[in-house]
């Protein structure tokens, strides 16, 4: 494996973990017991109500009984990451919240199809912009390290453009944005 495709999978990996981190405590508890509780009316509720034995075999069962409680689960656990996502999009908490609950997961579908980018405030002026920004809109403070030339985005640590070769040592890069270099 090429040292960038292995460095492109950390960066998945560790994205996936930030995100994964959005789920709140009290989403996980209500997704373990609506786990539980599937599995708890699939095995004795509903067959201490039925009059005839089913005719289903095991292998059904037992699939019919994982999957809706893997979709119970889901769903609760949708509705905690969208109530800790939604403000760093700069979207309604309530709103998107309140749209996640509705039934058959056409709520959680509208929600990734319509949210916004992930917004952070300029360490400047407070503008709420978008995350991927190098220079804020309101008062031009670099708020991320980006190449002189074509100024697309840099690692602090390049010494020279991925995209365009430009030389970053020349760059008036501000000195908190710049690595230690010997």
């Amino acid at each position: 494996m090429a040292p960038s495709n292995s460095l492109r999978d950390s960066e998945a990996t560790s994205s996936f973990a930030e995100e994964m981190k959005l789920i709140p405590s009290w989403s996980v508890g209500l997704a373990v017991i609506a786990a539980v509780y599937m599995q708890y009316l699939y095995w004795v509720i509903i067959p201490a109500h039925r009059h005839h034995p089913s005719n289903l075999a095991i292998g059904v069962r037992i699939y019919l009984a994982f999957s809706w409680s893997a979709m119970a689960a889901l769903y609760f656990l949708m509705v905690g990451y969208v109530s800790k996502d939604a403000p760093r999009r700069n979207m309604s908490t309530s709103f998107w919240t309140f749209v996640c609950l509705m039934p058959g997961g056409i709520g959680s579908v509208l929600y990734f199809l319509l949210r916004q980018p992930v917004t952070a405030a300029c360490p400047s002026c407070g503008t709420r912009i978008l995350a991927e920004f190098h220079f804020c809109p309101q008062c031009a403070f670099q708020v991320s390290a980006a190449c002189g030339n074509c100024y697309r985005g840099v690692r602090i640590i390049d010494l020279y453009c991925v995209h365009c070769g430009h030389d970053l040592t020349t760059d008036n890069t501000p000195s908190r944005l710049r690595a230690f270099q010997p």
